[in-house]
């Protein structure tokens, strides 16, 4: 049965109702702090700087159809509202449709609806308070004590659980992540000792991403929400060191439910350091994949005019439906999935 017959949309109607209302809620909670809402372009010149995350490409034509330009949809509008705070204003916020390619879940959707929201002069503890009271507020306005996914439920009016990276591995697997952080053969001696499987062409991250999503990410947010801070510098390329530790990098992630809702930063201004993290992530990306994006030099320009201290994030408004509702696949919660998805 094809997703716009009418029996679809009935079975899923109060699900696309709720939806819209909770769409509207975080509208307003961002209106009453007066954030700005902001509409940035689509296509963009680079869409990414994740070496795993891959964007959508199409062509800007010229009058007569020739190529003018290689475009692609984004998969984040990042850079360009990094841009506008450049340009002053100060809190900004935007909700639109993503694209990423090669995802494709009860979770994922390679077109999905995403918050990005940003402050200037503030840090990542800024995006923790920000989650908290948006999360509880969507809560009391659906009437909802819990936030729910499969058997599992997670009250987010409980004291919400901040927890580092490099504590979380010692909690859920016994590795000790700062000796394993420049030592590739140690980490991967550790990561077998846990059971996980390891292969002579994995890198870093490759091990990093393998005991997170076995070891230790599907046991976060259970009972309360868990905010999990302060990543690896080479799992942040967008995001500042930390001060006190360059080793790692102001960056959180939010899950509920062993869900990864929300990923945050205080940003990284440097653009000398910004461009060196670029093209190491476009190198990986070409030696992984064999496909590497051009850089967003406006971006950059900015970056050089002189980017606030400021803190983002993006947060995935249909999983964020998913959990309020307790429903299961995402493809309940949108009005019209990707067909072939």
């Amino acid at each position: 049965m094809y997703w716009w017959h009418p029996d679809n949309f009935i079975k899923k109607q109060q699900n696309l109702l709720s939806r819209a209302q909770i769409i509207k809620n975080i509208r307003r909670f961002f209106d009453d702090q007066d954030f700005f809402e902001v509409e940035t372009p689509i296509l963009q010149v680079c869409p990414v700087m994740d070496t795993h995350i891959h964007g959508f490409k199409t062509n800007l034509l010229n009058i007569d159809r020739s190529v003018k330009k290689d475009m692609y949809l984004h998969t984040s509008p990042e850079f360009d509202m990094k841009k506008i705070l450049t340009a002053g204003v100060p809190r900004i916020y935007q909700i639109c449709h993503v694209f990423r390619n090669a995802e494709g879940s009860k979770l994922h959707s390679p077109e999905f609806t995403m918050i990005e929201w940003y402050r200037a002069h503030a840090d990542y503890t800024a995006m923790m308070d920000d989650c908290e009271n948006l999360i509880r507020a969507l809560a009391i306005q659906s009437g909802r004590q819990y936030l729910n996914f499969r058997d599992h439920q997670c009250d987010p009016f409980k004291d919400w659980e901040r927890l580092s990276v490099a504590d979380a591995f010692t909690q859920y697997t016994k590795i000790n992540l700062d000796d394993c952080l420049n030592d590739l053969q140690l980490f991967k001696a550790k990561a077998q000792g846990q059971g996980i499987r390891v292969i002579d062409s994995d890198q870093w991250d490759d091990v990093f991403h393998a005991v997170m999503a076995e070891k230790i990410e599907p046991f976060l947010g259970m009972k309360q929400p868990t905010i999990l801070y302060d990543y690896p510098v080479s799992m942040a390329a967008l995001s500042r060191k930390k001060p006190n530790d360059t080793r790692y990098a102001e960056r959180f992630e939010l899950y509920i439910c062993g869900v990864e809702l929300a990923n945050a930063f205080s940003e990284l201004t440097d653009a000398k350091e910004q461009r060196k993290r670029y093209q190491e992530e476009m190198a990986s990306k070409q030696k992984i994949y064999g496909e590497s994006y051009p850089p967003d030099e406006s971006f950059f320009a900015a970056l050089e005019y002189g980017m606030p201290d400021s803190a983002g994030i993006a947060l995935g408004i249909d999983r964020l439906v998913m959990l309020l509702l307790g429903v299961e696949d995402i493809n309940h919660v949108l009005w019209a999935p990707v067909e072939g998805h």
